[in-house]
């Protein structure tokens, strides 16, 4: 299995590292070329205004969402969010594949970062630690998509069939949870194009 993680700018490496323990390989994509033969895409977070301007630069926006449409998981990791986002509060959205609107940087700026333990609906009491870095907040969340996770009363993570979205940042923990949950997902979507 092989998961590309968006290279344009950004964290790349810290997700390519937890693939690796996860089993699978993780390879930066930087060009169209390199999207040949992923299984699943990780966009990562960065500084989502810069991402989504080079993403439109080098054509990369038309093979993301191609992928998404055939099925293929797509994760985005705080600024990874916002690019996935239908809406941005306030700005022109980048790639449009969730259905929910998005504030960004709506924790204050980077000396303003912190952790915390969440509740994901997907694990019960076993809690994930959330590192929060100029995240976004989910401000709103269309009917199709899931709610996996607040802070407070803020929407941290969603799901919406084969896409998922945190505004926190699970690469930077030992928790590999969200990716093998990206994994999984790839795994299944190969059985479905083997089995058809």
């Amino acid at each position: 299995m092989k998961i590309g993680v968006l290279a344009v700018q950004g964290a790349v490496s810290e997700h390519i590292v937890i693939l690796k323990k996860c089993g699978v390989e993780g390879v930066p994509v930087k060009r169209k070329e390199d999207f040949s033969a992923l299984d699943a895409l990780i966009i990562p977070g960065g500084e989502s205004t810069t991402m989504g301007r080079l993403v439109k630069k080098f054509n990369l926006d038309k093979k993301i969402i191609k992928m998404a449409q055939e099925g293929k998981p797509v994760y985005g990791t705080c600024a990874g969010m916002v690019l996935m986002a239908a809406e941005i509060e306030g700005e022109h959205p980048h790639l449009k594949l969730i259905d929910i609107c998005v504030l960004r940087n709506a924790f204050g700026r980077q000396n303003e970062s912190f952790e915390t333990d969440l509740t994901v609906s997907l694990w019960g009491d076993k809690p994930f630690r959330g590192v929060f870095i100029r995240s976004p907040i989910v401000v709103r969340a269309g009917p199709s998509v899931e709610i996996l996770s607040f802070f407070e009363d803020k929407i941290a993570a969603v799901r919406q069939g084969n896409l998922l979205a945190t505004s926190f940042h699970p690469e930077l923990t030992e928790d590999e949870r969200f990716h093998r949950l990206l994994i999984d997902a790839a795994g299944k979507t190969l059985k479905k194009v083997k089995h058809n």
